[in-house]
């Protein structure tokens, strides 16, 4: 995919192209092809980032609450989206032992009791044995300064998301 074509797809071509980006927000990428024309791949990315900047805290912790949990129950029913799917089994999520699940099902719990949303980790950057001492570490701390953790790592996830789309290393981004 190159930027022209982006640039030519009508609304629903984009939301179905892109509606995955930044994980189960479609409404994202609606706000995001209004601003068409993009220069290229960075301003694209650029684009996706202001719209999730611009929210309120309110907004941005319903983005963060879009996500699965890490290894949780959509991941043994099948029910991630297709990247997270990928992600995840990428990360070796997929196959964890019973003790390695309920380890993390714990972590994950305690993490949503405290800040009212699933612990975000750009899966793919890390490996199994990472996920859970980064989850354990990012429980304590502070609300605010893990708001802005997550949404470093929503904007992780959508910057692979994009370079997968585009067939480009995410390094060049």
């Amino acid at each position: 995919m190159d930027i022209e074509k982006v640039n030519s797809m009508d609304f629903g071509e984009f939301v179905d192209v892109f509606g995955n980006v930044i994980e189960r927000c479609p409404l994202i990428a609606a706000a995001v092809w209004s601003q068409r024309p993009f220069s290229g791949l960075e301003d694209l990315e650029k684009h996706f980032f202001a719209i999730v900047d611009a929210l309120p805290q309110s907004g941005q912790e319903g983005i963060l609450r879009c996500h699965p949990d890490l290894a949780g129950r959509e991941l043994q029913r099948g029910a991630l989206t297709a990247e997270s799917q990928r992600e995840q089994a990428g990360a070796g999520l997929a196959s964890l032992g019973a003790g390695e699940r309920l380890r993390l099902a714990e972590l994950n719990a305690q993490y949503r009791a405290r800040f009212g949303f699933p612990f975000v980790l750009a899966a793919r950057l890390q490996d199994r044995a990472a996920v859970p001492r980064e989850l354990a570490r990012r429980l304590h701390c502070p609300p605010a300064q893990e708001l802005r953790t997550a949404l470093g790592e929503v904007r992780k996830i959508c910057r692979l998301r994009l370079a997968d789309l585009f067939g480009v290393d995410p390094a060049r981004l």
